[in-house]
């Protein structure tokens, strides 16, 4: 009995950083927002208890409601467009090009540095008024605006930005790829079939586990954008509210106006939001997705 607990000791000993911030900086931390979704707290007075008061003024809030839809709208826009992309990449990729490595190194850096403020700054310069996206048009004898403060043009900048991220779904892609098997496709091509049914009957369902996997990163991915919406709508969410991302919003009402009871209600939305979406994903996969043998 001793040498056995001597040996979990020493277990527990090295688990024992993972235990400390997992319990320190993720479970108390999430308990402490969920007890704050009931109380009325601006960070400078007690808490007070009030209820589902605040999960029932989202309804309310036209705001919310207006964050809700452009959240919505950006994950159902950016998400397949950027899945698409990324495995057309990697089908490019993996016909056996040379100097792969760079080329697959190149198409990943994006998503290193495409959430980070510098990119951001960057954007908002690309597709300004006096942007280079503009100065090209100007050579076609086209008239450009001012995209990113055009209300009905602000949002689909972020969601080509989000496209323009799609290294690490492509890698995926590629690595998926690289396992099918090459008889399948001698066999395929045996029969006759062309490079577009071998897509759809062959390539297609052999990534269906991949692709499960990305769509569902991706999704919980886009769902959390806050920092190129912040950085290029000046922390507004403008113009009119196009770009106010529901994370964006939570930001707002907890660092600006100070709401924290409210913004922590608004937290668990959105936590409960994409488990229930996860969950509907994961649970229709099995009429789509054909696991390899």
């Amino acid at each position: 009995m001793k040498k056995t607990w001597r040996k979990n000791a020493v277990g527990y000993l090295f688990l024992s950083p993972w235990l400390i911030g997992l319990i320190g900086l993720s479970i108390i931390p999430m308990a402490a927002s969920l007890y704050l979704s009931f109380t009325n707290y601006d960070m400078f007075t007690t808490p007070k208890w009030i209820g589902m008061d605040n999960y029932k003024h989202m309804f309310e809030d036209p705001k919310y409601l207006t964050s809700v839809k452009v959240t919505l709208t950006y994950v159902l826009l950016s998400v397949p467009l950027q899945l698409m992309f990324a495995l057309g990449v990697a089908l490019l990729l993996n016909r056996g090009l040379r100097g792969l490595k760079i080329y697959r190194a190149a198409y990943y850096i994006p998503s290193l540095f495409g959430g980070s403020v510098a990119v951001s700054l960057l954007w908002r310069q690309l597709f300004g008024g006096e942007g280079l996206l503009n100065k090209v048009l100007a050579h076609f004898g086209i008239h450009g605006m001012n995209w990113i403060s055009t209300p009905d043009t602000a949002l689909y900048t972020l969601v080509i930005l989000s496209i323009w991220q799609f290294g690490a779904p492509m890698v995926i892609f590629l690595a998926g790829l690289k396992q099918i098997p090459l008889e399948l496709y001698e066999a395929a091509k045996i029969d006759g079939a062309s490079k577009i049914r071998q897509f759809f009957s062959l390539t297609l369902p052999m990534l269906s586990p991949i692709i499960l996997f990305n769509l569902v990163m991706q999704i919980i991915h886009a769902f959390q954008a806050f920092t190129p919406a912040y950085i290029i709508s000046g922390g507004t969410g403008g113009p009119l509210d196009s770009t106010l991302f529901y994370t964006l919003y939570l930001f707002q009402k907890a660092f600006t106006l100070f709401q924290m009871g409210y913004a922590s209600a608004m937290a668990w939305v959105l936590l409960i939001a994409v488990a229930i979406v996860t969950a509907i994903i994961f649970g229709t996969s099995k009429k789509w997705v054909f696991y390899q043998e």
